[in-house]
């Protein structure tokens, strides 16, 4: 589980393809000392398991399953790749409850300044924008983000200066793609509405 709190910007140090398909060498500023192979650590709001270490970087490999529903399809060397560490027992919770599994990839649609901040606003796939609310969260690229807005399969967010700042999202436009993901109560409310 996560927060949608990124902790660090990872680079993409390599890609590979594998006989399981994709390898990934992220570079970071964690203490990798702190990170068990096999730890789970969120890629752009999409979970991957920790297969090797070195000093500075760590690899995960993704199947063809993940590389077909993200964008991490389309990642190559020198991307930059918001990470969050798994949550612990007892840590603070400073965005919103995130599984790190991707529902749908978003197509943004417009960036504008707002002030000394941005406004977004991001196509997303049918039928899951029937899962959107004004004022509900959202996971984009791994960021916790609130929903400002909702017209049909179009949301709009208001990113501050420090998330434009310490997170990959300050390098959005029109066009970009992005790993969403819904808020997880909207989810279990939609199934349970749907079984009843």
């Amino acid at each position: 589980m996560f927060t949608g709190i990124v902790t660090d910007v990872g680079r993409v140090k390599s890609v590979r393809e594998t006989n399981r398909d994709r390898r990934f060498e992220i570079e970071t500023a964690f203490d990798l000392s702190t990170i068990d192979i096999g730890a789970s650590i969120s890629h752009a709001g999409c979970c991957l398991t920790v297969v090797e270490k070195g000093t500075d970087w760590f690899a995960v490999e993704v199947s063809g399953e993940t590389l077909g529903l993200t964008t991490l399809d389309a990642w190559t060397q020198g991307r930059r790749v918001n990470l969050e560490r798994a949550a612990k027992v007892g840590d603070e919770l400073g965005g919103h409850i995130v599984s790190g599994h991707v529902d749908g990839i978003g197509e943004v649609l417009s960036v504008e300044s707002e002030g000394g901040s941005h406004r977004v606003r991001i196509r997303v796939p049918k039928p899951l924008h029937r899962f959107i609310a004004s004022k509900g969260s959202i996971t984009v690229e791994g960021v916790s983000l609130t929903v400002n807005e909702v017209e049909d399969d179009v949301f709009g967010v208001n990113l501050i200066p420090h998330t434009w700042e310490v997170t990959t999202l300050g390098e959005l436009k029109a066009g970009s793609r992005v790993n969403l993901e819904i808020d997880m109560l909207a989810r279990y409310l939609a199934r349970f509405q749907e079984t009843a």
